[in-house]
């Protein structure tokens, strides 16, 4: 008995070390997600209207304007650029953007798989970690770019995609990240990131934006794509980022109270076992008394 009665307070004293783990990486991501929310929530607006803006001037080219980062031909070779967390403890975030990006080659890439033509750039290292064992060709070149987050890192991720599409190493560049809602809402996305996607005009009686350029169409647009692409990228880190802090807090906040429910049940079945020993050795000396008296 005096054993059970050591283990069951070894359970808890264990069970009460996570528990304080887990609440002081709940603060933490929960400090973090605040300066994390903030950036996306003043970049969203600003990287909307870029990407309207770059949708609307590829479906108004008149094939004047040479567009090669909009260039569509026959699906060959794909690349995808997931973007997950550097670590893990965040509940299913990352499982489920691999598992999204997994779906999307089997459902849209399944041939040129087979091919060996799909390769998975991964930015945040779970990602690229996880594709990596289910047998995916990937590149890490840009995995640790959560370490130093700013744009000119994004920007270096950007720029190679760009130049490999132009390039023809690839004909299609599929971006897979998460879109952050809220602390407790994540929604998985995979976006078309190259060839530039054009506006489906479908609206009876709209048209699309008409733009006036100046000093040049041919040398706006050159100038333009690459920034407005580095834009929608930075965007999709930061949104991934957020994500990842909100999920990591929800994970922890549900730990917590999961310890909370563990360490109620042990107390009780400690309890139960000192009180049981207790009434042992009530019975024992009792017994022993009645033994003296006869």
């Amino acid at each position: 008995m005096p054993g059970q009665l050591k283990e069951v307070r070894n359970r808890i004293k264990s069970v009460q070390s996570t528990q304080q783990i887990t609440k002081a990486m709940k603060m933490v991501s929960a400090a973090k997600l605040r300066k994390a929310q903030d950036a996306i929530i003043q970049m969203r607006p600003y990287a909307q209207k870029l990407q309207d803006m770059l949708s609307n001037i590829v479906s108004n080219s008149d094939g004047s304007v040479s567009m090669k980062l909009a260039a569509e031909r026959p699906v060959n070779k794909v690349l995808f650029i997931l973007v997950t967390s550097d670590r893990g403890l965040c509940g299913g975030y990352n499982a489920n953007l691999v598992k999204l990006a997994k779906q999307n080659i089997e459902e849209q890439y399944a041939e040129q798989n087979r091919k060996g033509q799909v390769e998975i750039w991964g930015i945040g290292k779970k990602g690229s970690e996880a594709m990596l064992r289910a047998g995916f060709k990937t590149n890490d070149t840009y995995r640790d770019t959560f370490l130093k987050l700013s744009f000119e890192t994004v920007q270096q991720a950007s720029a190679a995609a760009m130049d490999a599409f132009v390039k023809g190493e690839y004909d299609v560049v599929e971006l897979v990240y998460s879109q952050f809602k809220n602390a407790a809402t994540q929604m998985f996305k995979v976006e078309r990131f190259l060839p530039i996607p054009k506006v489906a005009n479908t609206t009876p009686g709209k048209t699309n934006a008409d733009f006036i350029f100046e000093p040049g169409k041919e040398e706006l647009v050159a100038e333009l794509m690459p920034k407005i692409l580095n834009t929608q990228l930075f965007k999709a880190v930061l949104d991934a980022n957020a994500s990842e802090h909100g999920a990591r807090m929800t994970a922890m906040d549900k730990a917590s109270d999961n310890a909370n429910e563990l360490l109620r049940s042990l107390r009780i079945s400690y309890n139960r076992a000192r009180q049981a020993a207790i009434t042992t050795e009530l019975t024992e000396i009792v017994s022993g008394a009645a033994a003296l008296n006869s």
